[in-house]
């Protein structure tokens, strides 16, 4: 399923110095998120600054790459018309399983038998020459 995402030619994330490890860790095939070191709270996006306690002293640390569907919803008009190839295609909200959220492509099948808590796990899928970080269901591994 997620060989329809490779050749699409759509923009890509805007990489910076700050989230520039994340998506080295991504196109490594690897889960990291930034620790903060004062306060013990994982967080996502990657920021300069802790959200819970301002604190400036963050780490990365690889991650689980496991998650809970929170909600979703399916797309069948993109807001770009690059993405027209791949619709329908499903979005969701995920919560780590270190605790922040993360909006992600859902690689399922089937909108069908989703249900909030699903267990999901993260998915390493090359999209316009760009890994990014996907997810589909929890294999039973």
């Amino acid at each position: 399923m997620s060989e329809k995402y490779e050749h699409l030619v759509v923009p890509g994330p805007t990489i910076t110095t700050v989230s520039k490890p994340f998506w080295d860790a991504i196109a490594r095939h690897e889960f990291y998120l930034q620790k903060c070191t004062d306060c013990d709270q994982w967080i996502f996006y990657p920021r300069t600054l802790c959200p819970y306690c301002w604190g400036n002293q963050l780490e990365w640390k690889k991650a689980s790459g496991k998650a809970r569907l929170k909600t979703w919803g399916v797309v069948h008009r993109p807001g770009h018309p690059a993405w027209q190839d791949v619709t329908p295609y499903m979005l969701g909200v995920v919560k780590l399983e270190e605790g922040p959220t993360m909006m992600t492509h859902l690689l399922l099948d089937s909108d069908q038998d989703l249900q909030i808590g699903l267990p999901l796990q993260v998915s390493f899928t090359k999209c316009n020459q760009v890994w990014m970080p996907f997810f589909t269901r929890l294999s039973d591994n």
